[in-house]
């Protein structure tokens, strides 16, 4: 939701009343994209994301368009197997479920607010069910509250799916009830993580480049360091914030989530120390000090002496290292970063 976001609010900008959303639920085989992702368009042929990369887009605007005059949403089905699957462009191979509404104004609201606040949300939407049911929606947030109804003993079934499937961080379909084949109704649970984020602590040469690369891949990018002329916007235009502050300090105002990496840059113990403390601790799923090989060992000593675990040093030693035979001494020492090179050839 978060890539078609921007387009949708533009539209709403420009006088657009009713928007179409287009997400697949389900794939097999060689589906070009993954569960979860989304197609905005309008009746005036205004698209925005993709649900194939160009396979079904045609097919899924035009039956968007009865989707939009009707209100009625459509679950549509492309795969090798139906005869229509040369003319919608999956002849190569692989099946998509693609789920068709019109876009609702409350709901689009809440998430607005939800994905401003980068908050762990969960929408539960019924795609298979009776005329009554499908198309009702339920969003979960992290602090327990909803957004939307789908009525009765669907409700709490509902929101126990979406709490097990944000727990397990995907998104996925489900069966909130059945009693029998043909009486089923199945739900897409659409889980939206928070913007990863890397943080960087140190404003060093390096941390320039890896700013412009982390944005590049999608990743929000936080540069924190207390010296002035290291802490500088100008230095790093590629970044979303650059705080001037001690990096345990700025850690803890920033808060680290399982969607946060960390990259320890400075080589100066007074600050790569602190942030260490602070980060290793952490759900941060990504944890890096820049050293050598002596440098990681006093380092780590340090942090033993300062009361942090073997458990929490333990995050050091990637699973690259281990796959790759990479001694476990570190991460990103001089011994591995050669290591890198040989392997990804340079």
């Amino acid at each position: 939701m978060r890539d078609v976001l921007p387009d949708i609010e533009r539209w709403r900008a420009e006088g657009e009343e009713t928007i179409g959303l287009a997400t697949v639920i389900e794939t097999w085989g060689s589906a070009p994209r993954g569960v979860g992702s989304k197609m905005a368009f309008t009746s005036g042929n205004k698209i925005a994301g993709s649900v194939s990369g160009g396979c079904v887009e045609a097919a899924v605007i035009e039956a968007g368009g009865e989707v939009l005059r009707s209100g009625k949403p459509r679950l549509l089905h492309f795969g090798v197997a139906d005869d229509t699957a040369w003319a919608v462009g999956l002849s190569c191979g692989g099946t998509i479920e693609v789920f068709v509404e019109r876009l609702d104004r409350s709901l689009e609201e809440a998430l607005r607010r939800a994905l401003a606040q980068e908050r762990t949300i969960a929408v539960t939407t019924v795609v298979r069910g009776g005329d009554d049911v499908i198309g009702r929606k339920l969003m979960l947030g992290d602090d327990g509250a909803m957004v939307g109804s789908l009525g009765g003993a669907l409700e709490t079934t509902a929101a126990a799916a979406a709490r097990a499937a944000k727990e397990r961080g995907r998104s996925e379909r489900v069966t909130l009830a059945a009693t029998g084949a043909d009486d089923a109704v199945e739900a897409f649970v659409d889980v939206i993580l928070p913007s990863p984020t890397l943080v960087i602590v140190g404003g060093v040469h390096i941390a320039v480049a890896l700013t412009a690369i982390a944005r590049t891949l999608g990743y929000r990018t936080i540069v924190i360091d207390p010296r002035q002329p290291f802490a500088d916007e100008q230095r790093f235009p590629q970044a979303d914030r650059v705080v001037r502050a001690w990096p345990d300090e700025a850690l803890d105002e920033i808060g680290l989530a399982s969607s946060t990496a960390v990259a320890v840059l400075t080589h100066d113990p007074k600050l790569d120390d602190p942030a260490l403390r602070a980060a290793l601790p952490s759900p941060a799923f990504y944890v890096g000090a820049l050293g050598s090989r002596a440098t990681q060992a006093k380092r780590r000593q340090r942090l033993l002496d300062a009361g942090l675990t073997e458990a929490q040093l333990a995050r050091f030693v990637s699973r690259f290292q281990k796959d790759e035979g990479i001694p476990e001494t570190g991460v990103l020492d001089d011994p591995t970063i050669d290591r890198l090179r040989q392997v990804h050839g340079g």
